[in-house]
């Protein structure tokens, strides 16, 4: 069987492939999903990059780089408008479908050119969805409003001299013409991958006339093999969240609740991986919460690789999840298969990975006050931690079991493929 990825990313990460290539591995389920499934099918991964680079193969997977033009040209034009492309790439995406000849075609997330393929060729196409940009525009100002989004990062260097400093308006203006075309394209989509009741239900709207499929993720290696022990007792209680510099993640969230623990007379550590002190959500976080921003007790790690980041988990007490719209959050999927007792937002598809009062507790997304009571019921009762903790690794490790979820994509692919046949 031959199939055909379009990815946001290159799907892969290795060091000889920085090294011969200069491409940056990026890890993630992709690459395990990669890993796991070419010993089955002839993959072949299209991916768009800013240098001009012919296409390789690397193990049994072939990879296509798309020039998406000069990387200074193309971050000066950001620097002046919000740059969405829709048709600009549609035919190297036509020539390398012609030159690949595949049996199936697999996007992988809605919110890319890619869609624009879908009514200019003939072969079967499943579209994965990831999250959704439509659905998060309209979520964006859960957290803060938007009287932040002018701020800008105040880190001054050659590249923000270049290219300017991060602010968040032109983020939003971005992802508001990148939901119009994502709307648009979706309309047309024939087959989804899903995994939550979220995204069943909005493509039943956004995507009327699509077949839905249910796809798993393959998590990173060293999640499978770690296993999370470390019940709070009494001392220092260690907190863990693992977030990004967006504006819709919940930070304001997290912050809140920190300073109400302190406020009880709780010794708490919150570490949070993926937020920098530099970090312009950090900076507007300050500005948001003013003197409740907590003056001790929070170390933001910045980006962490993947052993540091299973370490630090490790060693903390409870996973905590605070955005306000997620679909199947690797994070938290990730604090689950550790074992580790978690507390997370309902929000978008979050209710499907964990069951409140089952595996977790779930709270309202921008309760800080919540949070912190779910904090505190789990320290008193380590019975309760305990059993999430036991229930939540089973129930990942079943979920992103490799030779299941490898089976799943299979089964689908062959199913798409048999029914454009008849």
């Amino acid at each position: 069987m031959n199939v055909l990825w379009f990815s946001n990313t290159p799907a892969i990460g290795s060091s000889y492939l920085e090294k011969n290539f200069k491409i940056k591995g990026t890890g993630g389920w992709l690459q395990s999903l990669n890993t796991n499934i070419e010993p089955f099918v002839n993959l072949t991964v299209v991916f768009h990059y800013p240098y001009k680079i012919k296409p390789f193969e690397f193990q049994k997977t072939k990879f296509f780089p798309v020039y998406s033009g000069n990387i200074i040209w193309e971050n000066l034009k950001r620097r002046i408008v919000s740059v969405n492309y829709d048709t600009e790439f549609l035919d190297q995406y036509l020539k390398i479908i012609e030159e690949t000849n595949p049996d199936i075609i697999h996007i992988q997330g809605t919110e890319n050119a890619f869609l624009c393929i879908i009514g200019n060729t003939k072969k079967p196409i499943v579209v994965s969805i990831q999250g959704n940009i439509t659905v998060i525009t309209k979520k964006y100002f859960s957290g803060f409003d938007g009287k932040y989004l002018n701020l800008k990062e105040d880190k001054f260097n050659f590249k923000s001299l270049l290219f300017g400093r991060k602010n968040f308006k032109k983020n939003l203006n971005s992802m508001v013409k990148m939901s119009k075309i994502e709307q648009k394209r979706m309309k047309n989509i024939p087959n989804v991958i899903g995994r939550t009741d979220w995204d069943f239900r909005i493509t039943r709207v956004l995507a009327p006339s699509s077949n839905y499929f249910k796809g798993g993720e393959i998590l990173r290696n060293g999640f499978y093999v770690n296993k999370w022990n470390n019940l709070y007792n009494k001392g220092k209680l260690i907190l863990f969240t693992t977030s990004s510099d967006n504006y819709f993640k919940g930070l304001e969230t997290t912050l809140h609740a920190l300073s109400l623990l302190q406020n009880l007379g709780f010794d708490v550590e919150w570490q949070i991986a993926g937020v920098s002190e530099t970090s312009l959500i950090n900076k507007i976080t300050k500005k948001y919460l003013k003197n409740i921003y907590p003056k001790k007790g929070l170390k933001l790690l910045g980006a962490l690789d993947e052993e540091t980041l299973i370490s630090n988990m490790l060693s903390s007490h409870i996973y905590i999840m605070p955005s306000h719209i997620e679909n199947s959050p690797n994070n938290l999927c990730e604090a689950m298969i550790l074992g580790m007792p978690c507390i997370a937002t309902f929000a978008g598809g979050t209710g499907s990975i964990m069951k409140d009062q089952e595996d977790g507790i779930l709270i309202q997304d921008g309760d800080p006050w919540a949070m912190a009571g779910a904090i505190i019921e789990l320290i008193n009762s380590p019975e309760k931690s305990l059993f999430y903790s036991n229930a939540a690794r089973i129930k990942a490790l079943n979920r992103h079991d490799v030779s299941n979820t490898v089976n799943q994509y299979l089964a689908i692919y062959s199913k798409i493929i048999e029914d454009r046949k008849q």
